[in-house]
């Protein structure tokens, strides 16, 4: 029998406005990492060790965003997905315009240092609700035989914000000389960032509530306590999660994001050249991600992890190595094979971690699982892979990080719950039931 949340639907306006919102908090976290080597002049002055530092405060940042989902996931599995939304987006559009406003070392010294780090540990904060958030609304509002392509839209939308925020960097890079780049240059991104994040707010308060939550409303199954609910009942889910959002979360900041600091900190490209080769893996990622969605709905997520796994166990050094040859076209294969994986990981494991609950605790869980794999492994790695190839010398340390992180969850993935798509459960003659 069919439950209540299967019944009711949302609009596609809603989903459409939930899906396409998930571009702003990748571009301006994107955004960052491509800048990373001009926003190292700008606000830490250039020394030798400046880069590092930026991508250390990334890592730092990024430690804030379990923190955040678990304070949005409270209040998505207490009071209801729209709400959360919101919330997270206003706290998103002031940071990344306290940011385009922000003084210089120039002007104010190593203070311009901190006052960055600052604002992007508030920006970590509210996009650790924000993703969460989306997905869980996505899953809840498609159709059985659809979510895996829905909710892979979170991703693919999300890399069309990385697209943006490559192109526009590229743009700007290449257009104006260093001294006005430093000067007032730098500003204009996220000035870009901060005008989407007010209209997607506005766009966000004509959205309809999530049918899942309504239904848990309707039965008076919103659990009083949902921190306290997940970790009690599911321990297991949260421990999957975090495996899924683990390889998802390196084979995206590593082996996406951290290509164009890698190509330049190696001296193997230049700095524009990097950000449009970049630009150009991005629209790999915009083709995969759906398509990858599409086929977790029609063969299942498990097959699909396992494989993505055992690739990322085996090409990604081999790629890096190809990056360092030299020459563009080669640098292009590595980063376009890269950017096809992590994009692959990113649709498939959008909905395959949020299937890991019920909708009672559902963000809480995400929290818990993904989001706290993904402080770890994609915010802390851009900098370790730096710093690990500062100390060695050795450029390969990035494929190599891939790789072990891809051989430690492929037995989790192996031994994963499959949630088959309806067609085949009907099939076999068992009912499409919501959970």
């Amino acid at each position: 029998m069919q439950s209540d949340a299967t019944i009711m639907r949302i609009s596609r306006r809603s989903i459409a406005i939930a899906a396409l919102s998930t571009i702003v908090e990748w571009y301006d976290f994107t955004l960052y990492l491509y800048l990373a080597s001009l926003l190292s002049r700008v606000f830490l002055g250039g020394t030798p060790v400046a880069l590092t530092d930026i991508l250390a405060g990334f890592a730092v940042a990024y430690l804030m965003r379990p923190l955040g989902a678990i304070a949005f996931g409270h209040i998505g599995d207490r009071y209801g997905r729209r709400p959360t939304m919101l919330l997270s987006m206003g706290l998103m559009s002031f940071a990344m315009l306290a940011t385009a406003l922000l003084p210089t070392f120039a002007q104010i010294g190593s203070t311009a240092g901190i006052l960055l780090l600052l604002l992007r540990c508030m920006m970590a904060f509210s996009v650790g609700g924000e993703y969460t958030g989306v997905v869980a609304y996505l899953l809840e509002g498609a159709r059985p035989e659809r979510r895996g392509f829905v909710t892979s839209l979170a991703a693919a939308a999300s890399e069309v914000g990385a697209l943006l925020a490559a192109g526009l960097s590229a743009a700007i890079v290449v257009s104006l000389d260093a001294p006005d780049l430093e000067r007032w240059g730098w500003r204009i991104p996220f000035f870009v960032g901060a005008a989407m994040a007010g209209l997607i707010l506005l766009a966000r308060s004509t959205i309809e509530e999530s049918p899942d939550f309504r239904r848990q409303q309707a039965q008076r199954t919103v659990p009083r306590h949902p921190l306290h609910h997940s970790l009690s009942r599911h321990r297991p889910a949260i421990a999957r999660g975090f495996a899924i959002s683990a390889l998802g979360s390196i084979t995206y900041y590593v082996g996406i994001t951290y290509v164009p600091t890698f190509l330049t900190g190696t001296k193997a490209m230049g700095e524009g050249a990097a950000l449009w080769l970049s630009t150009i893996a991005a629209v790999v990622v915009i083709l995969v991600t759906p398509l990858t969605g599409l086929l977790a709905d029609w063969i299942g997520r498990r097959p699909i992890l396992v494989a993505l796994a055992l690739t990322a166990t085996l090409a990604p050094t081999g790629l890096f190595l190809l990056m360092m040859q030299g020459d563009f076209g080669s640098a292009l294969t590595g980063a376009l094979l890269l950017a096809a994986l992590g994009g692959a990981v990113s649709a498939v494991g959008a909905v395959a971690t949020a299937e890991q609950f019920p909708g009672e605790g559902r963000l809480s869980g995400l929290a818990f699982g993904a989001t706290s794999a993904t402080a770890l492994f994609g915010g802390l790695t851009p900098f370790l892979a730096q710093w690990s190839i500062d100390r060695t010398g050795w450029p390969l340390v990035p494929g190599l990080m891939i790789a072990m992180v891809a051989l430690g969850v492929l037995p989790a993935f192996w031994t994963l719950p499959e949630t088959p798509p309806p067609k085949r459960r009907q099939r076999a003659g068992v009912a499409v039931e919501s959970e």
